[in-house]
């Protein structure tokens, strides 16, 4: 089964691209990794544990001492190593250009009304980082378009410029008072989680004594009578609180409002609802099970349970006086309930929109109206249903995009679209007759004609069928032989949909073919299929991300020469699990910021996601362990294998994953391995979990290019000059 959609120009392009320059100059330049090129060498351990009676070897188990004077001098030869790999040729320069050109634009922001102001957030072109800008509301300013211009003069309220050596701190707007006169931002440092949180008077450009640690924060925001501030905070070995800070005093002084029961593997969301008389708290349990708990602030603030029993997930709303409930209780492709705080036993919840064919994903009710984004084999499609909960009509989507719907003024929405070949592009929609107009649009100087986006559908190793994106030259003959990159992430309830990257466009300008594969473990299909793909399950995404390359081989996209894995966090498992299963199947690898060590996940106390567990399992329950022992990537290394090449990405302030598991895997992989294909690491100071994050844009770039360049140099991508845009 075959669905082909052809785009054409959905997008304006401003100037005619330069990719026929990159792709004539690779037709005629070839680049390769030095044989004689020999990793560092690596001490190894004859360290063994004992795990439920299991002898399991860790004979790198000194790399997860990152400080230690050994591991850093191992640390700088690996990068000099991977440098020396991938080496500095035109091709790499023209790459990094041609990556700069597509991402150095201004793309127009979404303001936030404060005061008399619009404040947004902005990278202009040419610059490091985003700056905190704001512009003087203007009246009788139009709704169906942006109010702001990127390329127009705004006045600077907070720049990170400067701050650190590297461009590496970051400010980003969280939450203004309703007067306007405050806004609370954090700092971040480098690419960690954790983060500084501060308070600005921003009519007089100071900040208030009114600032927050360094810690790992959720919910924060002001209260409704402007008199505190309300946040969620926890560590990676304590579980969530929500916590009240009255302006003025003393952080030490906060009050426990709620969550003193809350392990590590739980998170809390916390809303102030009913103009302040409630808070509003979901606890969730991993990505499968949550609880919800309101407080009355005016009855002496005591909590009463809406949800607190069920084996389900609710995401709550809270609209006009009545909270709305999104849920897969009864429902395994959701449903929407409706409960009134004063009467909120289960009995008198009331069903508004029933369970579909599809995946309800998000929903919004503007006026008496509900918008309800439904998921159908991974693209978006919008459904209007009135106030009884009957269908009164769509909002057209084009096919094989991702979208999302808003409210935006009177009577006005506000439709946000992507794909795989369009950037995201924002129109106004007139809901009372249907007519709608570009709000904004991501320019990009590339352009989609010459290329098609297919989803094919292939069986994994259980039977199941399963669907997968790829995105290719429409002028690609299926001999066999076209460089390939196939990603997957499959879990935490995440569905891989259609998006834009600047990077996988200029893969497609080189000539490659791009796919997607959907994998168990995500939301595409409902609750079912996230339990298919987690806990004792979780083998069934590997399989299924295999079967996604053996159907690419078994069609002619490509062969097993010349197809490249990518993945990163729990992606980077898959990678991992996938390069250690069938080695033979893969030319080359791209494994960022991984969870390749999940055996001894539990003990990476100061750098693990402890939720993560309720995803993956616990090792130290036996049962769990069995299942992880099958495929967790660095206890699956074995020794004389032809390991394809792999370049593993992590960076020393990911605090969520375990940076030395990417250590000892590289340590493991280049003893192992007897292919003469290279094993890198490339490992970043201050980046953090998100790929690049914590990174300036310059160095962004440059990191990129270095991928880019080590996937069509193991590929051995040659480029046809005439295959241009």
């Amino acid at each position: 089964m075959m669905n082909v959609s052809e785009y054409k120009a959905f997008f304006f392009l401003t100037k005619p691209s330069r990719s026929i320059l990159l792709i004539a100059l690779l037709a005629t330049v070839t680049i390769s990794c030095d044989p004689d090129l020999s990793p560092p060498e690596t001490i190894i351990d004859d360290r063994v544990e004992q795990m439920h009676g299991v002898p399991i070897p860790d004979p790198y188990h000194w790399l997860e001492d990152r400080t230690s004077t050994e591991t850093q001098d191992w640390i700088n030869q690996q990068n000099e190593y991977a440098e020396q790999v991938v080496g500095n040729s035109p091709v790499r320069t023209q790459i990094e250009e041609r990556l700069k050109e597509l991402n150095d634009i201004a793309i127009s922001p979404s303001p936030r009304e404060a005061g008399d102001y619009h404040y947004f957030s902005l990278r202009l072109p040419g610059k490091d980082l985003p700056v905190i800008y704001r512009t003087k509301l203007q009246e009788n300013e139009k709704a169906d378009s942006s109010p702001i211009d990127p390329f127009g003069k705004f006045e600077t309220v907070l720049d990170p410029h400067g701050l650190s050596p590297e461009n590496t701190t970051r400010f980003s707007i969280i939450d203004f008072n309703k007067e306007g006169n405050l806004m609370l931002y954090s700092v971040r440092d480098g690419g960690e989680d954790e983060i500084r949180i501060r308070t600005r008077n921003v009519l007089t450009s100071t900040d208030l004594p009114d600032s927050m640690p360094r810690s790992l924060y959720g919910t924060v925001f002001f209260s409704h009578d402007q008199k505190g501030i309300y946040y969620v905070k926890r560590s990676r070995t304590i579980g969530p609180r929500v916590m009240y800070h009255a302006l003025g005093t003393e952080i030490s002084e906060d009050q426990l409002i709620f969550g003193q029961d809350c392990v590590a593997e739980q998170f809390i969301n916390v809303k102030e609802v009913n103009d302040g008389r409630h808070l509003l708290f979901t606890v969730q349990h991993g990505w499968a099970k949550s609880e919800v708990h309101f407080m009355h602030m005016a009855k002496d603030k005591a909590v009463s349970a809406i949800v607190d029993d069920i084996d389900a997930r609710f995401y709550t709303s809270f609209i006009d006086g009545e909270l709305f409930m999104r849920t897969d209780y009864g429902a395994d492709n959701n449903r929407l309930l409706a409960v009134d705080l004063e009467n909120p036993g289960r009995s008198n919840w009331r069903e508004v929109i029933p369970e579909k064919k599809h995946v309800m994903e998000s929903f919004v009710k503007i006026e008496d109206k509900f918008y309800v984004t439904y998921l159908n084999n991974g693209s978006n499609e919008i459904k209007v249903f009135d106030e009884q909960g009957d269908s009164v009509g769509e909002i057209s989507v084009p096919s094989f995009h991702r979208a999302s719907i808003k409210a935006k003024g009177e009577k006005k929405a506000q439709l946000t679209v992507e794909s795989f070949l369009t950037p995201s592009t924002i129109y106004s929609i007139d809901l009372a007759s249907g007519e709608r107009s570009l709000w904004s649009r991501r320019e990009v100087n590339w352009s989609p004609d010459n290329y098609v986006v297919e989803q094919v559908w292939r069986k994994s190793k259980d039977g199941t069928s399963l669907p997968m994106w790829i995105v290719r030259h429409k002028d690609h003959k299926l001999n066999g032989k076209n460089p390939t990159w196939l990603s997957g992430y499959g879990g935490f309830y995440v569905a891989r949909k259609p998006g834009f990257s600047a990077t996988v466009a200029l893969w497609l300008e080189l000539g490659g073919v791009y796919a997607v594969a959907t994998l168990r473990g995500g939301n595409e299909y409902g609750e079912s299929w996230h339990k298919a793909g987690m806990l004792l399950n979780k083998q069934n995404v590997f399989d299924d991300f295999i079967s996604a390359a053996e159907l690419l081989i078994d069609q002619g996209y490509t062969n097993s020469d010349r197809l490249l894995i990518q993945g990163g966090s729990n992606g980077g498992l898959l990678v991992g699990a996938a390069l250690t299963q069938r080695p033979e199947l893969f030319r080359a690898v791209l494994c960022g910021f991984p969870d390749v060590d999940i055996l001894r996940f539990p003990w990476y106390m100061k750098s693990n996601n402890a939720p993560a567990l309720l995803e993956y399992g616990d090792s130290r329950i036996p049962e769990h362990f069995q299942a992880i022992r099958e495929y967790s990537p660095y206890q699956n290394v074995v020794s004389d294998t032809d390991y394809p090449a792999v370049m593993l990405t992590t960076g020393n302030l990911d605090t969520r994953v375990p940076p030395s598991a990417a250590l000892k895997m590289t340590a493991r992989l280049q003893a192992s391995t007897t292919s003469g294909y290279p094993i890198i690491l490339r490992y970043h100071e201050k980046a953090g979990h998100a790929a690049g994050r914590g990174l300036s844009f310059n160095r962004r770039i440059v990191d990129t290019a270095m991928e880019l360049t080590f996937a069509v140099q193991e590929l051995g991508v040659r480029i046809n000059k005439d295959r241009t845009n």
